[in-house]
């Protein structure tokens, strides 16, 4: 794959420094480890993305396993790890950045079962708690393997002890950040549903009233959330499975995701951040449009506070971005044929014009032409054209790249004046680069592999049949 010569627009630019608000007190955490001495210890927690850890301290067992990690400023609160040498082990620690000074002492051989905590009610509950489950978990496991003509009902019934441990549990340390974490990381409990008129479960109700409360055990307002490994999950999961993956319904979820993210400006940004960071290369086709409208709506806009340098890059993506989306027509291609005549895209009359966007020196476009000549061998006689442009400027390398790959047929591209910068122009960060425009030289789909375009141009010609009954 060949990069354009102009820099890819970075992810990076959307980088926050998201400000963690400290108390005046510092803190105070001491960790006794049976089972390890003389190793040092990392403190740290979850980061936004719950593919990161961020380092707070260090400390250094003794020869009995204690450490003491301790500084005059408090932590940000959040789910904290404590992190074994080697990271290959750790123990999780609630940190709600108001109970400051605490113990924990624990074994590494049942971290879990034998942890003892003093000093935090947090932590206290989080550990029972997860005492209870896991004695729960054994008890199912062990019903699994001794099965008896009685199995169902017993595990049923465990299954019905935990649940009212667990609802107990909940409702008397509600306040808790503890209970927040639990809730945050639990699925919506939906309740049965309708029967439609043919005696089958409305699948639809299902699915309205799981996306309708899969926020409700969200505090967007408190940034603490920001601190676990929750948050970026849950989001991921509504944006991409829980709405439809059109620019119109994209919008109108996203929009109001962020409006209930605004309860904390810290959250919102987050939010923001993960969703536009998503969508500027997405793997679903022709969704582009809600980068456009979020880095419009709250970048560009001032809505949300960037530096000059990254506005002026945002919007210099929008400009090159809002002419090439999906509905968009295809604007003009500045570019010659073979003959030296300059292309007319509009009055190139075809069913499908698929626009090929390559480098003649890129190893990928080199695997990508045989496979587009075959497309266009197969689907030629149903009114598809293919124009083939060549994002350098070497004549001799453009010809033998046309000669080589047998591409003789299509119409060639070239700018042989060196004036057209491809990637602010047409988005072609790298290539090949796809294209697919209808007859009316409409986008119907960008960035299109070209080894989906077959099964691409099949799908949408079954869709618009079925739309024209």
């Amino acid at each position: 794959m060949k990069k354009t010569t102009h820099t890819a627009f970075l992810t990076s630019l959307f980088l926050l420094s998201l400000v963690a608000y400290s108390f005046g007190q510092g803190y105070r955490i001491e960790a006794t480890l049976k089972g390890v001495r003389d190793s040092s210890f990392v403190l740290g927690h979850y980061s936004y993305s719950n593919k990161q850890f961020v380092a707070k301290d260090t400390a250094k067992a003794d020869a009995n396993g204690h450490m003491v990690f301790e500084g005059k400023t408090n932590l940000p609160g959040g789910l904290y790890l404590l992190l074994f040498p080697g990271n290959q082990k750790w123990i999780e620690i609630v940190y709600s950045g108001k109970e400051t000074n605490f113990s924990m002492e624990t074994d590494t051989a049942s971290l879990v079962e034998s942890m003892q905590v003093k000093g935090s009610k947090d932590n206290q509950l989080f550990y029972a708690y997860q005492k209870e489950l896991k004695k729960g978990v054994q008890q199912i496991e062990a019903l699994n393997q001794n099965k008896t003509a009685d199995t169902p009902a017993k595990m049923k019934a465990a299954q019905d002890n935990f649940k009212t441990y667990r609802d107990k549990f909940f409702k008397e340390n509600a306040d808790s950040f503890t209970i927040k974490l639990f809730k945050m990381s639990s699925e919506p409990e939906v309740p049965a549903a309708p029967k439609l008129a043919n005696g089958k479960t409305d699948s639809l109700w299902v699915f309205n009233y799981y996306k309708g409360h899969y926020w409700d055990e969200i505090d967007f307002s408190d940034d603490r959330i920001l601190r676990t490994p929750f948050l970026e999950a849950k989001i991921d999961r509504y944006i991409k499975n829980l709405v439809v993956q059109t620019p119109d319904s994209l919008i109108k979820d996203t929009d109001w995701l962020v409006a209930k993210a605004s309860a904390n400006k810290d959250v919102k940004s987050y939010v923001v951040f993960y969703i536009i960071n998503q969508y500027e290369n997405p793997k679903t086709v022709g969704t582009e449009a809600l980068w456009v409208h979020m880095a419009n709506k709250y970048y560009l806009s001032g809505d949300m506070g960037i530096s000059e340098d990254a506005k002026k890059r945002i919007s210099e993506k929008v400009n090159t971005l809002k002419d090439v989306l999906v509905n968009k027509t295809f604007p003009p291609l500045p570019v010659t044929d073979a003959a030296g005549k300059k292309i007319n895209l509009q009055a190139i009359d075809a069913s499908y014009t698929v626009l090929f966007f390559y480098a003649a020196t890129c190893g990928h476009c080199k695997e990508a032409s045989p496979v587009l000549k075959s497309f266009y061998d197969k689907n030629k006689a149903d009114g598809v054209k293919v124009i083939a442009i060549d994002t350098e400027h070497n004549q001799e390398e453009w010809k033998s790249f046309v000669k080589t790959y047998h591409l003789e047929e299509l119409i060639n591209g070239f700018d042989p004046l060196n004036q057209v910068d491809f990637n602010k122009r047409f988005d072609v960060v790298t290539t090949p680069t796809i294209y697919v425009l209808d007859k009316n030289k409409k986008i119907i789909a960008r960035k299109m592999p070209v080894e989906q375009l077959d099964d691409f141009l099949n799908y949408y010609k079954k869709k618009q049949l079925a739309s024209a009954k």
